[in-house]
């Protein structure tokens, strides 16, 4: 059964907030080699002009993963998820995410394509801060195998 085409344009309910520690942003830092001082020593973060330690650049997919959770479960989304893998990550920032910010994420359905018996789902969660401005967005694409 293939990807219902009908998501597309569907959004789900925000989830959050997510607040942002200091020590998940370390740890991600260590578990993605990322080096730069700002991600893990709060210091070197201050010295380049943020108010705590810079999460690394790929870190929204820790709040995305819940809101690909809801797409994931909906009923009448056709998506079996042993037969998913992920096909592409991309994000777009207005500003880094810092330790201490609070993230409310909504994902938008942009693209279902089908190439044969697989399918391509491509959604937008777009991050916002506790004021409600815009921090990052996360575009993902996950392709669904089809049957053999």
């Amino acid at each position: 059964m293939s990807v219902n085409p009908d998501l597309v344009g569907r959004e789900f309910p925000p989830v959050g907030p997510y607040l942002v520690g200091r020590e998940k942003v370390r740890e991600f830092a260590k578990a993605v080699f990322a080096t730069n001082p700002i991600f893990s020593d709060l210091e070197a973060a201050r010295a380049a002009g943020h108010a705590d330690v810079v999460a690394p650049p790929t870190f929204p997919v820790v709040v995305q993963e819940h809101t690909l959770a809801q797409l994931l479960s909906e009923p009448d989304a056709n998506i079996d998820f042993s037969r998913v893998v992920h096909g592409d990550q991309r994000f777009t920032y207005s500003r880094p995410v810092v330790a201490g910010d609070e993230l409310t994420a909504t994902l938008e359905v942009t693209s279902v394509k089908s190439l044969g018996a697989h399918s391509m789902v491509t959604s937008e969660s777009v991050m916002t801060d506790a004021t409600g401005e815009h921090v990052v967005t996360a575009i993902s694409t996950l392709v669904v195998r089809g049957e053999e």
